[in-house]
Protein backbone atom coordinates (compact mmCIF):
# COMPACT_ATOMS: atom_id res chain seq x y z
CA UNK A 1 0.00 0.00 0.00
CA UNK A 2 1.34 3.47 -0.98
CA UNK A 3 2.84 5.14 2.05
CA UNK A 4 1.98 9.04 2.44
CA UNK A 5 -1.01 10.81 4.31
CA UNK A 6 -3.04 8.67 6.26
CA UNK A 7 -6.45 7.16 4.55
CA UNK A 8 -8.69 9.40 6.77
CA UNK A 9 -7.08 12.37 5.99
CA UNK A 10 -6.49 11.00 2.28
CA UNK A 11 -10.57 10.77 2.53
CA UNK A 12 -11.38 14.02 3.76
CA UNK A 13 -14.90 14.98 2.05
CA UNK A 14 -13.80 18.46 -0.62
CA UNK A 15 -17.45 19.38 -0.96
CA UNK A 16 -20.45 19.54 1.61
CA UNK A 17 -21.98 16.68 -0.80
CA UNK A 18 -19.24 14.14 -0.42
CA UNK A 19 -20.20 14.53 3.71
CA UNK A 20 -21.83 11.36 4.43
CA UNK A 21 -24.94 11.69 7.31
CA UNK A 22 -25.67 15.18 8.86
CA UNK A 23 -28.27 15.58 6.29
CA UNK A 24 -30.28 17.10 9.23
CA UNK A 25 -27.27 19.93 8.78
CA UNK A 26 -27.02 19.95 4.86
CA UNK A 27 -30.42 21.23 3.60
CA UNK A 28 -30.65 23.94 0.76
CA UNK A 29 -30.51 27.53 2.69
CA UNK A 30 -28.62 25.70 6.11
CA UNK A 31 -26.10 27.49 7.80
CA UNK A 32 -23.87 25.67 6.36
CA UNK A 33 -24.69 25.59 2.73
CA UNK A 34 -24.77 30.17 2.94
CA UNK A 35 -21.23 29.66 4.19
CA UNK A 36 -20.67 27.85 0.90
CA UNK A 37 -22.11 28.53 -1.38
CA UNK A 38 -23.12 32.80 -0.60
CA UNK A 39 -21.64 36.18 1.25
CA UNK A 40 -22.94 35.06 4.60
CA UNK A 41 -21.41 36.10 7.42
CA UNK A 42 -23.13 33.49 9.21
CA UNK A 43 -20.73 31.92 12.19
CA UNK A 44 -21.28 28.53 13.45
CA UNK A 45 -20.38 26.15 16.20
CA UNK A 46 -19.98 22.28 15.40
CA UNK A 47 -20.68 20.04 18.37
CA UNK A 48 -19.92 16.61 18.24
CA UNK A 49 -18.15 13.60 18.92
CA UNK A 50 -14.81 12.65 17.66
CA UNK A 51 -14.95 11.49 14.44
CA UNK A 52 -18.51 12.69 12.92
CA UNK A 53 -17.29 15.29 10.40
CA UNK A 54 -16.42 18.53 12.06
CA UNK A 55 -12.79 19.10 10.37
CA UNK A 56 -14.14 18.04 6.98
CA UNK A 57 -17.47 20.46 6.94
CA UNK A 58 -15.00 23.40 7.69
CA UNK A 59 -12.53 21.67 4.72
CA UNK A 60 -15.25 21.24 2.44
CA UNK A 61 -16.84 24.71 3.01
CA UNK A 62 -12.92 25.84 2.34
CA UNK A 63 -12.71 24.19 -1.11
CA UNK A 64 -16.42 25.35 -1.63
CA UNK A 65 -16.37 29.15 -1.01
CA UNK A 66 -14.59 31.98 -3.09
CA UNK A 67 -13.50 33.46 0.70
CA UNK A 68 -10.27 33.22 2.35
CA UNK A 69 -10.39 30.43 4.44
CA UNK A 70 -7.80 30.68 7.70
CA UNK A 71 -7.87 27.42 9.54
CA UNK A 72 -6.18 27.34 13.79
CA UNK A 73 -5.79 24.70 16.24
CA UNK A 74 -6.67 25.73 19.75
CA UNK A 75 -4.62 22.98 21.32
CA UNK A 76 -1.16 25.25 19.61
CA UNK A 77 -2.24 28.82 18.48
CA UNK A 78 -2.13 31.49 21.46
CA UNK A 79 -3.69 35.15 21.51
CA UNK A 80 -0.70 36.15 18.72
CA UNK A 81 -2.35 33.72 16.34
CA UNK A 82 -5.82 34.51 16.89
CA UNK A 83 -5.04 38.66 16.71
CA UNK A 84 -3.23 38.46 13.54
CA UNK A 85 -5.43 36.16 11.65
CA UNK A 86 -8.13 38.40 12.86
CA UNK A 87 -5.73 41.57 11.05
CA UNK A 88 -5.37 39.69 8.01
CA UNK A 89 -8.96 39.65 7.69
CA UNK A 90 -9.90 43.12 8.28
CA UNK A 91 -7.31 43.91 5.56
CA UNK A 92 -8.64 41.53 2.97
CA UNK A 93 -12.00 42.80 3.57
CA UNK A 94 -10.77 46.55 3.50
CA UNK A 95 -8.94 46.16 0.51
CA UNK A 96 -9.81 43.69 -1.57
CA UNK A 97 -13.58 43.41 -0.21
CA UNK A 98 -12.71 39.59 0.50
CA UNK A 99 -14.62 38.24 3.50
CA UNK A 100 -12.45 35.59 5.47
CA UNK A 101 -13.76 32.13 6.69
CA UNK A 102 -11.68 31.25 10.43
CA UNK A 103 -12.33 28.21 11.34
CA UNK A 104 -10.77 26.65 15.03
CA UNK A 105 -10.91 23.80 16.28
CA UNK A 106 -11.25 22.52 19.42
CA UNK A 107 -12.28 26.00 20.40
CA UNK A 108 -13.26 24.92 23.70
CA UNK A 109 -9.22 24.50 24.69
CA UNK A 110 -9.39 28.68 24.06
CA UNK A 111 -9.62 30.53 27.78
CA UNK A 112 -12.22 32.84 27.82
CA UNK A 113 -9.74 35.78 27.01
CA UNK A 114 -9.04 34.38 24.09
CA UNK A 115 -12.21 33.44 23.29
CA UNK A 116 -13.11 37.46 24.18
CA UNK A 117 -10.77 38.38 21.24
CA UNK A 118 -13.27 36.82 18.71
CA UNK A 119 -16.18 38.68 19.81
CA UNK A 120 -15.71 41.93 17.75
CA UNK A 121 -14.81 40.20 14.51
CA UNK A 122 -17.39 37.88 14.83
CA UNK A 123 -20.13 40.84 15.76
CA UNK A 124 -18.69 43.14 12.96
CA UNK A 125 -18.56 40.25 10.45
CA UNK A 126 -14.59 40.74 9.84
CA UNK A 127 -14.93 36.98 9.85
CA UNK A 128 -16.92 34.20 10.04
CA UNK A 129 -16.49 31.70 12.68
CA UNK A 130 -16.82 28.11 12.44
CA UNK A 131 -15.94 26.59 15.84
CA UNK A 132 -15.47 22.77 16.07
CA UNK A 133 -15.77 21.18 19.71
CA UNK A 134 -16.54 17.71 20.92
CA UNK A 135 -17.49 19.39 24.53
CA UNK A 136 -20.80 20.80 25.63
CA UNK A 137 -20.69 24.53 24.45
CA UNK A 138 -22.76 25.46 26.99
CA UNK A 139 -20.46 24.76 28.94
CA UNK A 140 -17.15 25.28 26.97
CA UNK A 141 -17.76 28.17 25.20
CA UNK A 142 -18.52 31.87 26.30
CA UNK A 143 -22.28 32.77 26.45
CA UNK A 144 -21.28 36.13 24.08
CA UNK A 145 -19.87 33.95 21.66
CA UNK A 146 -22.86 31.34 21.32
CA UNK A 147 -25.42 34.55 20.95
CA UNK A 148 -23.81 35.48 17.88
CA UNK A 149 -23.30 32.03 16.43
CA UNK A 150 -25.55 29.11 15.47
CA UNK A 151 -25.46 26.09 17.05
CA UNK A 152 -25.37 22.98 15.07
CA UNK A 153 -24.90 19.34 16.22
CA UNK A 154 -23.42 16.64 14.55
CA UNK A 155 -24.79 13.04 15.46
CA UNK A 156 -22.64 9.95 15.51
CA UNK A 157 -22.46 7.96 12.42
CA UNK A 158 -24.67 5.13 11.94
CA UNK A 159 -23.28 1.90 10.96
CA UNK A 160 -24.97 2.27 7.31
CA UNK A 161 -23.18 5.66 6.86
CA UNK A 162 -19.72 4.29 8.54
CA UNK A 163 -20.36 1.37 5.75
CA UNK A 164 -20.43 4.08 3.21
CA UNK A 165 -17.96 5.92 3.60
CA UNK A 166 -15.74 2.72 4.49
CA UNK A 167 -16.86 1.28 0.49
CA UNK A 168 -15.83 4.96 -0.72
CA UNK A 169 -12.54 4.48 0.30
CA UNK A 170 -11.86 0.95 -0.74
CA UNK A 171 -12.56 1.79 -4.13
CA UNK A 172 -11.57 6.35 -4.22
CA UNK A 173 -8.21 7.21 -6.19
CA UNK A 174 -7.78 9.06 -2.88
CA UNK A 175 -8.31 5.96 -1.13
CA UNK A 176 -7.36 2.38 -1.94
CA UNK A 177 -8.08 2.14 -5.59
CA UNK A 178 -9.46 -1.18 -5.65
CA UNK A 179 -5.97 -2.61 -4.50
CA UNK A 180 -7.77 -5.06 -2.18
CA UNK A 181 -11.64 -6.07 -1.66
CA UNK A 182 -13.22 -6.73 1.69
CA UNK A 183 -16.29 -8.53 2.12
CA UNK A 184 -19.39 -7.31 3.03
CA UNK A 185 -19.09 -8.84 6.83
CA UNK A 186 -15.42 -7.62 7.41
CA UNK A 187 -16.74 -4.08 6.34
CA UNK A 188 -19.56 -4.86 8.48
CA UNK A 189 -17.41 -5.60 11.65
CA UNK A 190 -15.32 -2.45 11.05
CA UNK A 191 -17.59 0.04 11.14
CA UNK A 192 -19.54 -1.83 14.31
CA UNK A 193 -16.02 -1.17 15.77
CA UNK A 194 -15.63 2.35 15.45
CA UNK A 195 -18.38 3.62 17.67
CA UNK A 196 -19.87 6.03 15.29
CA UNK A 197 -16.29 7.42 14.36
CA UNK A 198 -15.71 7.55 10.34
CA UNK A 199 -11.73 8.56 11.30
CA UNK A 200 -11.42 5.26 13.47
CA UNK A 201 -13.04 3.33 10.47
CA UNK A 202 -11.11 4.29 8.16
CA UNK A 203 -8.06 3.95 10.44
CA UNK A 204 -8.29 0.64 11.04
CA UNK A 205 -9.55 -0.28 7.42
CA UNK A 206 -6.32 1.24 6.32
CA UNK A 207 -4.51 -1.13 8.93
CA UNK A 208 -6.44 -4.27 7.48
CA UNK A 209 -5.54 -3.41 4.27
CA UNK A 210 -2.13 -2.92 4.84
CA UNK A 211 -1.81 -6.41 6.58
CA UNK A 212 -3.56 -7.73 4.05
CA UNK A 213 -1.19 -6.53 1.10
CA UNK A 214 1.78 -7.16 2.73
CA UNK A 215 0.74 -11.16 3.09
CA UNK A 216 -0.27 -11.04 -0.87
CA UNK A 217 -4.25 -11.31 0.04
CA UNK A 218 -6.22 -9.66 -2.46
CA UNK A 219 -9.29 -10.90 -0.76
CA UNK A 220 -10.22 -9.66 2.98
CA UNK A 221 -12.96 -11.53 5.40
CA UNK A 222 -14.54 -10.94 8.55
CA UNK A 223 -11.81 -14.19 9.73
CA UNK A 224 -9.07 -11.75 8.70
CA UNK A 225 -9.83 -8.59 10.09
CA UNK A 226 -10.52 -10.81 13.96
CA UNK A 227 -6.98 -11.75 13.53
CA UNK A 228 -5.47 -8.56 12.47
CA UNK A 229 -7.60 -6.62 15.29
CA UNK A 230 -9.08 -8.88 18.25
CA UNK A 231 -9.43 -6.24 20.38
CA UNK A 232 -11.16 -3.61 18.24
CA UNK A 233 -13.55 -6.10 17.26
CA UNK A 234 -13.77 -8.81 19.66
CA UNK A 235 -15.74 -12.09 18.56
CA UNK A 236 -18.48 -10.53 20.04
CA UNK A 237 -19.47 -9.14 17.04
CA UNK A 238 -19.02 -12.30 14.66
CA UNK A 239 -22.26 -13.06 12.77
CA UNK A 240 -24.37 -11.23 15.16
CA UNK A 241 -24.56 -14.04 17.69
CA UNK A 242 -22.20 -13.17 20.74
CA UNK A 243 -23.70 -9.94 19.89
CA UNK A 244 -27.15 -10.54 21.36
CA UNK A 245 -25.73 -13.11 23.51
CA UNK A 246 -24.02 -11.03 25.18
CA UNK A 247 -26.52 -8.14 25.86
CA UNK A 248 -29.04 -10.97 26.68
CA UNK A 249 -26.69 -11.89 29.72
CA UNK A 250 -25.76 -8.48 30.11
CA UNK A 251 -29.45 -7.74 30.62
CA UNK A 252 -30.15 -10.71 32.75
CA UNK A 253 -27.12 -10.23 35.56
CA UNK A 254 -28.46 -6.50 36.02
CA UNK A 255 -31.97 -8.11 36.49
CA UNK A 256 -30.41 -10.85 38.24
CA UNK A 257 -28.65 -8.34 40.75
CA UNK A 258 -25.30 -9.63 40.05
CA UNK A 259 -23.25 -6.07 40.04
CA UNK A 260 -20.16 -8.47 39.41
CA UNK A 261 -21.42 -10.64 36.33
CA UNK A 262 -23.14 -7.10 34.79
CA UNK A 263 -20.07 -5.17 34.72
CA UNK A 264 -17.74 -7.74 32.79
CA UNK A 265 -20.67 -8.08 30.26
CA UNK A 266 -20.51 -4.05 30.34
CA UNK A 267 -16.65 -4.63 29.70
CA UNK A 268 -17.06 -6.59 27.46
CA UNK A 269 -19.48 -4.43 25.21
CA UNK A 270 -17.40 -1.58 25.58
CA UNK A 271 -14.30 -3.45 24.21
CA UNK A 272 -15.74 -4.54 21.18
CA UNK A 273 -16.57 -1.22 20.25
CA UNK A 274 -20.60 -0.90 21.15
CA UNK A 275 -22.02 2.08 20.88
CA UNK A 276 -22.52 3.52 24.28
CA UNK A 277 -25.56 4.93 23.14
CA UNK A 278 -27.05 1.72 22.72
CA UNK A 279 -26.28 0.64 26.10
CA UNK A 280 -27.52 3.89 27.76
CA UNK A 281 -30.72 2.81 25.95
CA UNK A 282 -30.37 -0.76 27.11
CA UNK A 283 -30.32 1.04 31.25
CA UNK A 284 -33.00 3.09 30.57
CA UNK A 285 -35.43 0.85 30.21
CA UNK A 286 -34.69 -1.79 32.52
CA UNK A 287 -33.92 0.73 35.03
CA UNK A 288 -37.57 1.13 34.91
CA UNK A 289 -38.54 -2.80 33.48
CA UNK A 290 -36.62 -4.52 35.89
CA UNK A 291 -36.56 -1.94 39.03
CA UNK A 292 -39.31 0.79 38.37
CA UNK A 293 -40.85 2.25 41.84
CA UNK A 294 -39.05 -0.90 44.25
CA UNK A 295 -36.33 1.90 43.80
CA UNK A 296 -37.33 5.06 41.61
CA UNK A 297 -34.12 7.16 42.05
CA UNK A 298 -32.47 4.41 39.82
CA UNK A 299 -34.26 5.98 36.33
CA UNK A 300 -32.65 9.43 37.44
CA UNK A 301 -28.81 7.66 37.73
CA UNK A 302 -29.45 5.65 34.42
CA UNK A 303 -30.72 9.19 31.71
CA UNK A 304 -27.73 10.81 33.98
CA UNK A 305 -25.75 8.26 32.83
CA UNK A 306 -27.39 8.47 29.00
CA UNK A 307 -26.70 12.16 29.44
CA UNK A 308 -23.14 11.35 29.69
CA UNK A 309 -22.42 9.73 27.09
CA UNK A 310 -23.91 12.57 24.87
CA UNK A 311 -21.76 15.19 26.63
CA UNK A 312 -18.59 13.88 27.01
CA UNK A 313 -18.34 10.83 24.86
CA UNK A 314 -16.00 7.88 25.49
CA UNK A 315 -13.66 6.37 26.84
CA UNK A 316 -14.69 8.65 29.82
CA UNK A 317 -17.92 7.99 29.94
CA UNK A 318 -17.69 4.16 30.46
CA UNK A 319 -17.37 5.42 34.56
CA UNK A 320 -20.90 6.78 34.24
CA UNK A 321 -22.45 3.26 32.36
CA UNK A 322 -20.94 1.84 35.12
CA UNK A 323 -22.46 3.46 37.96
CA UNK A 324 -25.69 3.05 36.41
CA UNK A 325 -24.95 -0.69 35.55
CA UNK A 326 -24.17 -0.94 39.50
CA UNK A 327 -27.21 0.93 40.80
CA UNK A 328 -29.43 -1.37 38.68
CA UNK A 329 -28.17 -4.29 39.65
CA UNK A 330 -27.98 -3.59 43.72
CA UNK A 331 -31.46 -2.22 43.65
CA UNK A 332 -34.35 -3.92 44.48
CA UNK A 333 -36.61 -5.56 41.58
CA UNK A 334 -40.32 -4.98 40.68
CA UNK A 335 -41.89 -5.56 37.48
CA UNK A 336 -44.68 -3.84 38.60
CA UNK A 337 -44.11 -1.20 36.33
CA UNK A 338 -43.98 -3.20 33.04
CA UNK A 339 -47.00 -5.33 34.33
CA UNK A 340 -48.83 -2.63 35.15
CA UNK A 341 -48.99 -0.94 31.54
CA UNK A 342 -48.56 -3.87 29.76
CA UNK A 343 -52.15 -4.81 31.63
CA UNK A 344 -53.57 -1.23 30.72
CA UNK A 345 -52.74 -1.38 27.07
CA UNK A 346 -54.06 -5.36 26.67
CA UNK A 347 -57.56 -3.81 28.11
CA UNK A 348 -57.34 -1.15 25.78
CA UNK A 349 -56.54 -2.89 22.32
CA UNK A 350 -59.36 -5.36 23.92
CA UNK A 351 -61.49 -2.99 23.82
CA UNK A 352 -62.32 -1.87 27.36
CA UNK A 353 -62.32 1.97 26.96
CA UNK A 354 -65.51 3.52 26.91
CA UNK A 355 -66.77 7.27 27.21
CA UNK A 356 -64.23 10.26 29.32
CA UNK A 357 -66.89 10.39 32.37
CA UNK A 358 -68.22 13.83 32.39
CA UNK A 359 -67.19 15.16 35.44
CA UNK A 360 -63.65 14.56 34.19
CA UNK A 361 -63.81 16.03 31.13
CA UNK A 362 -62.21 19.94 29.81
CA UNK A 363 -64.57 22.57 30.87
CA UNK A 364 -62.41 25.61 29.96
CA UNK A 365 -63.01 25.71 26.41
CA UNK A 366 -66.16 28.09 25.56
CA UNK A 367 -69.40 25.99 25.87
CA UNK A 368 -68.22 23.50 27.64
CA UNK A 369 -69.62 23.95 30.57
CA UNK A 370 -73.18 24.19 28.79
CA UNK A 371 -72.34 20.44 27.86
CA UNK A 372 -71.95 19.14 31.52
CA UNK A 373 -68.25 19.02 31.05
CA UNK A 374 -66.98 18.81 34.98
CA UNK A 375 -69.80 19.34 36.49
CA UNK A 376 -70.01 17.45 39.77
CA UNK A 377 -66.00 17.32 39.41
CA UNK A 378 -64.65 16.95 43.50
CA UNK A 379 -61.17 19.07 43.84
CA UNK A 380 -59.16 16.77 45.89
CA UNK A 381 -57.10 19.85 47.29
CA UNK A 382 -60.43 20.87 48.64
CA UNK A 383 -60.14 17.50 51.15
CA UNK A 384 -57.72 16.26 54.16
CA UNK A 385 -54.97 14.46 53.03
CA UNK A 386 -56.02 15.83 49.20
CA UNK A 387 -58.26 12.60 48.66
CA UNK A 388 -61.81 12.05 47.74
CA UNK A 389 -63.49 9.26 46.39
CA UNK A 390 -64.82 9.71 43.22
CA UNK A 391 -64.77 7.66 40.10
CA UNK A 392 -61.92 8.10 37.89
CA UNK A 393 -62.07 5.47 35.24
CA UNK A 394 -64.75 5.00 32.33
CA UNK A 395 -67.16 2.23 33.00
CA UNK A 396 -65.83 -0.31 30.85
CA UNK A 397 -63.08 -0.40 32.78
CA UNK A 398 -64.18 0.04 36.02
CA UNK A 399 -62.60 -2.11 38.85
CA UNK A 400 -59.41 -2.71 37.15
CA UNK A 401 -56.04 -3.14 38.80
CA UNK A 402 -53.02 -2.51 36.69
CA UNK A 403 -50.54 -2.07 39.03
CA UNK A 404 -49.76 -4.46 41.58
CA UNK A 405 -46.88 -3.15 44.13
CA UNK A 406 -44.57 -5.83 45.63
CA UNK A 407 -43.05 -5.67 48.98
CA UNK A 408 -39.83 -5.15 47.72
CA UNK A 409 -38.12 -1.78 48.55
CA UNK A 410 -40.04 1.82 48.37
CA UNK A 411 -43.21 -0.66 46.75
CA UNK A 412 -43.72 -2.01 50.27
CA UNK A 413 -43.92 1.94 51.15
CA UNK A 414 -46.27 2.20 48.03
CA UNK A 415 -48.88 -0.69 48.65
CA UNK A 416 -49.35 0.19 52.31
CA UNK A 417 -49.77 3.76 51.08
CA UNK A 418 -52.41 2.67 48.43
CA UNK A 419 -54.14 0.50 51.18
CA UNK A 420 -54.63 3.64 53.05
CA UNK A 421 -56.25 5.25 49.70
CA UNK A 422 -58.70 2.68 49.56
CA UNK A 423 -59.41 2.69 52.99
CA UNK A 424 -60.21 6.49 53.05
CA UNK A 425 -61.75 6.07 50.09
CA UNK A 426 -64.00 3.43 51.74
CA UNK A 427 -63.20 1.15 48.99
Amino acid sequence: MPAHEPLAARMRPTSLDEIVGQLHLLGPGSALRQLAESDSSTSVLLWGPPGTGKTSIAQAIAASTSRRFVELSATSAGVKEVRDAIAAAGKALATDGQRTVLFIDEIHRFSKAQQDILLPAVEQGTVSLIGATTENPSFAVNAALMSRSVLLTLRSLSEADLIAVLQSALGSERGLNNAVSFELQAIEAIARSASGDARQALTLLEAVANSAASQGLQNVNIDFVLEVAPKAIARYDKDGDQHYDIISAFIKSMRGSDPQAALHWLARMIEAGEDPRFIARRLIVHASEDVGMADPSVLGVAVAAAQAVQLIGMPEARINLAQAVVAIATAPKSPGIINGIDSALADVRAGRTGEVPMHLRDAHYPGAKALGHGRGYLFPHDFPYGIVAQTYLPNEAMGAEYYAPTQNGFEKTLGTRMSAIKNLNGI
